[in-house]
């Protein structure tokens, strides 16, 4: 356990008229603090004029009577509400610095350089009021020991301050995922985008992913990329399955992406203006829901084009299908199915006998006398422009 406060700068009880001498001198000693920091730390050289410097003067002031009302308490007795209020103030001062933006390298810099000041000042009053030399050096040492325990309060609420307004970031930056995936306006979207200090990329591209993956892949990826996380709509299908919303990704780091995914079950989305990042996300989705996507197929939903085309309106893909195959009926399923596969393989090899033969593992003769067949039974059909397009689409 630290030590108490008390107790580290305590063990010093100067004389009454050392502390009224030092006591006269702390307004000018405030003053010259202020303006060493204005001159030698550029951080505060335009924040620390004005009024808010005149009230930077008055907290130095408070600080250094604090000091003072400890020098004149005798041993073993508490610190005093005052020396209190100092540190709680110097906590304060802390977080409001990080609210402002400013390093806490910057606040260290001023305090170090007001802890100089503030010693050559108030030991020349000392001196001058007759501090005898043997207890200057603790003088020194208790000046010192009480500024870096202010810098240390400071130094704590900096962190405290930089560790909330990080979670509420956070925050505002998964609510603006989580709109981005719903119906969310432009305006709402920028006014959530604003509060959670984002810069909009020109696009966005949704990743789903293990999310055992999202350690590596963060490492890859813009700084502005969001994460939807594993609430994203529709991901309670694919457990531990994570979204990420990539920002500005490019053909070279697509690539990567699907480099480091591997053969995972994943899907990559199309990149899309950042406004319409659900477009993405509903694609790599839909690739996900059509079992596509890693292990033997690509993660990459542009090489799922026609499945996803295809399959957009399965009733209507249902209906079309019916309605090409329709001269089949009446035939044993069997031979529907051999006839089938070779409608489809003579569309898609052109009516090259050959070519069909070796896609269904047949004989050229066996092919002759299937299309001989299908001839028969749709006739002049097979020649219309228009029936070749919804057959290739329905038997796709």
């Amino acid at each position: 356990m630290s030590e108490p406060r008390s107790a580290r700068l305590g063990g010093l009880r100067l004389p009454d008229p050392v502390i009224a001498a030092m006591r006269g001198e702390l307004a000018g000693c405030a003053e010259r603090v202020v303006s060493s920091v204005i001159r030698e730390v550029p951080s505060y050289s335009e924040p620390f004029r004005g009024r808010m410097g005149r009230n930077i003067e008055t907290a130095v002031t408070m600080a250094l009577s604090g000091f003072l009302d400890m020098t004149a308490t005798p041993a073993g007795a508490g610190p005093g509400s005052r020396v209190e209020s100092v540190f709680e103030a110097a906590y304060a001062l802390g977080r409001g610095e990080a609210r402002s933006g400013r390093s806490m390298d910057a606040l260290a810099a001023a305090y170090r350089v007001g802890a100089r000041t503030a010693w050559h000042d108030l030991s020349s009053s000392a001196v001058e009021a007759g501090l005898p030399a043997a207890e200057l050096a603790r003088f020194a040492e208790l000046v010192f020991d009480y500024i870096d325990e202010l810098s240390a309060v400071s130094v704590s609420g900096h962190a405290d301050e930089l560790a909330t307004s990080g979670r509420v970031r956070e925050r505002h930056l998964e609510r603006l995922a989580a709109g981005l995936l719903a119906d969310l306006g432009t305006d709402d979207a920028l006014a959530l985008a604003e509060r959670a200090d984002w810069e909009p990329p020109t696009t966005l591209t949704a990743v789903i992913t293990p999310e055992s993956t999202l350690g590596t892949l963060r490492t890859l990826i813009d700084p502005r990329s969001l994460i939807a996380g594993t609430e994203a709509p529709g991901l309670d299908e694919h457990p531990d399955m994570t979204a990420i919303l990539v920002a500005d990704l490019d053909s070279r780091g697509r690539r990567e992406l699907v480099r480091r995914i591997g053969d995972r079950t994943a899907a990559i989305g199309p990149s899309r203006q950042w406004i319409d990042a659900k477009g993405s996300y509903v694609r790599a989705l839909r690739t996900l829901g059509l079992g596509l996507g890693g292990e033997e197929s690509s993660v990459d939903t542009d090489d799922h084009l026609v499945p996803l085309v295809t399959t957009a309106d399965g009733s209507a893909l249902a209906d079309l299908r019916a309605r090409v195959l329709a001269p089949m009926d009446g035939l044993r399923p069997s031979t529907v199915a051999k006839l089938t596969e070779t409608l489809r393989a003579w569309l898609l090899h052109q009516g090259r006998r050959d070519d069909i033969a070796a896609a269904l593992f047949v004989h050229p003769q066996t092919v002759r006398y299937r299309v001989g067949r299908l001839r028969e039974l749709y006739g002049d059909r097979l020649a219309d422009p228009q029936f070749v397009l919804e057959a290739t689409i329905a038997l796709a």
